[in-house]
This record gives structure tokens, sequence and C-alpha cells, in this order.
């Protein structure tokens, strides 16, 4: 895969594993032990994802990744301790895409990389679209094979997960979707556990982007125990 991954991590014994798993899936690897440094380069380079620690010696993973959604929309992967689960959802609600915990197994981090990178390059196609499918409700519209989504004629900003999650729920309408589901269909991996709030963190997002609550939802309804819908 012919991709430009960026590794912010002062631990060099985690940051050049990380180098080693994905230089061995052809990836462009570019690593650097400071934000400062990662943020110079940024500047300059293109990049297709970045992978955080959010421990860093000068600026700390949250404000880099703030940092990267203030100009960029390629994926960011967040590597939180373990069971810090304030982290998780920080980092998620700041614009990143994902996480993964230390310590982590190697090859799940490949399958999360690869992942990322599928959705947004298909988010991304520069190619002329095929026809798709357009889905309507309540003012939302969703043109998928353009990739582009409007609120009441409003343009809506969304991350390539963030779209992919609307546009599921969108084709289900009607249907209750679990997050199981959901993280299923988006990473389609099979690192799921039931306490991953990954989907329970972008749906948050979503809901915020729309103007959306979830004590009175116009667009999103939570079923508690079961998944979310759109009715």
């Amino acid at each position: 895969m012919d991709a430009k991954v960026l590794i912010v991590d002062d631990e060099h014994e985690i940051a050049d594993l990380i180098e080693v798993y994905l230089r061995n899936e052809n990836f462009d690897v570019f690593k650097f032990y400071s934000a400062n440094e990662a943020l110079a380069f940024i500047e300059t380079e293109e990049v297709d994802l970045a992978i955080l620690d959010i421990m860093l010696p000068d600026i700390n993973g949250f404000e880099l990744c703030r940092k990267i959604r203030e100009k960029y929309t390629y994926p960011i992967i967040m590597l939180t301790a373990k069971d810090e689960e304030t982290d998780k959802i920080t980092g998620l609600t700041l614009g990143a895409d994902d996480y993964i915990t230390k310590p982590f197994r190697p090859l799940e981090m490949v399958a999360r990389v690869k992942a990322q990178l599928r959705r947004y390059k298909k988010y991304n196609a520069k190619s002329a679209p095929a026809a798709g499918p357009v889905l309507v409700h309540s003012g939302l519209v969703m043109d998928v094979s353009r990739h582009e989504c409007l609120l009441n004629e409003k343009p809506l900003v969304l991350t390539p997960t963030e779209f992919a999650i609307l546009r599921i729920l969108l084709e289900r309408k009607g249907s209750v979707v679990s997050a199981e589901e959901l993280f299923h269909a988006i990473w389609k991996d099979e690192y799921y556990s039931k306490s991953n709030n990954t989907i329970t963190v972008h749906i948050r997002h979503l809901r915020e982007k729309m103007g959306d609550t979830a004590d009175n939802p116009k667009y999103i309804k939570t079923v508690w125990g079961v998944g979310y819908k759109i009715e």
C-alpha cells in the first residue's frame, strides 16, 4: 500500500517497532520523537495518516491532534495508556479517528492503519465518481458517490469515519444498528469489545456537528442497550 505515515512518540522503542511493522507493509514512514519536529515536517510534506502518542515532551498529543485538524483531514490514530478512558474520549472528540491502547499487538496496529487508509483513500478519490445513491432525511442530503453531505442546504464537514457511520445509518433508516455492527462495517477487523467506546464518541461528534442532541434527537436516536437508528 503506497501511503505516507507519520509516527510521533518519544518512546524510541515503540516508535521504532511501529516503523518496522509498517515498513514491512511497504508504507513510507516518517518518525519523530517530539511534536514540534512533526509539526515542522507536516508543514512542508504531505501525509496520509498520523499515529500520535499522547505523552510527548513538548506539546502533548491532544494539542498536536488539534493543530493537525485545523488544516488537515487525514486519519489520526492516538496511542493511549492502558485503561485511560478519558484519554480515549478526549482524543476522539478532538478529531482523532481511532485509538490504540499500549501495550498493543503490532498486527492490530497494522490492521487499524490499513482500515483507516482504505476509508480515507475512498473518501478522497480524485477519479470521476460513478453514479451512486443520494440519501435524504429531514433536511439531510448525502451524495454517496461524491462524498458530500448537506444539512439544511449547508455543507456538513465530516471526517471519513463520521461520513461512513452516517451513511450506514441512513442506508438502514428505520432499523437499529448496534455499535458492534457499525464497528465491524467500518473497521472490518476482529478487535472489538463491548467496552470499546469508539463508535459512541463518533456519534457524539456527529450530533454536535448536526446540532442534534441525545435527549431529543432529530436525526440519530439512541436505542439503549441495542444501538442507534435514524427514523
